[in-house]
């Protein structure tokens, strides 16, 4: 009698083995859902490029910043990018007024349009925002820090 019980939960071990990673309990939240969080999401993604509007512009680059609880992302100063949106209070056209990092330098007047993209979750608001500078230089020198990558 005893190898026949050792046997039966041997077998309901093997069972749960192989039956456990391909059956989910039904009181267990689906795999795509994320966990709930007290802050509301701010996660953005930023891209520039050479043209004027961004419907006809290929991104030359882009980065992510993630505002949320703790300031993240692959832009290159993600603390001031974010502090900055924090400023203007997320009103995205303010960006483009700010002081940049190249504040006081004097650009030339050519024409060579580059369009800068801002996409995401503001404070749990979706935005699509774009602008178009007249060539990097202003856009170093008076748009904000956070299009500085």
């Amino acid at each position: 009698m005893r190898p026949m019980a050792r046997w039966a939960v041997s077998g309901a071990l093997l069972t749960a083995a192989v039956a456990g990673p391909l059956s989910t309990p039904a009181h267990s939240a689906p795999a795509d859902s994320a966990p709930a969080s007290l802050y509301a999401p701010s996660a953005l993604v930023l891209t520039t490029g050479q043209g004027e509007r961004a419907v006809t512009t290929t991104p030359e680059r882009a980065v992510t910043l993630n505002c949320a609880y703790i300031t993240s992302g692959t832009h290159p100063d993600p603390r001031q990018a974010c502090a900055e949106l924090d400023r203007v209070n997320g009103d995205l056209g303010r960006l483009a007024t700010l002081r940049g990092t190249g504040a006081g330098r004097a650009c030339t007047k050519e024409y060579r349009p580059v369009v800068v993209t801002i996409q995401g979750v503001w404070r749990g608001t979706r935005v699509n925002y774009e602008h178009t500078f007249a060539n990097s230089c202003v856009k170093e020198t008076q748009g904000a820090s956070a299009f500085a990558f």
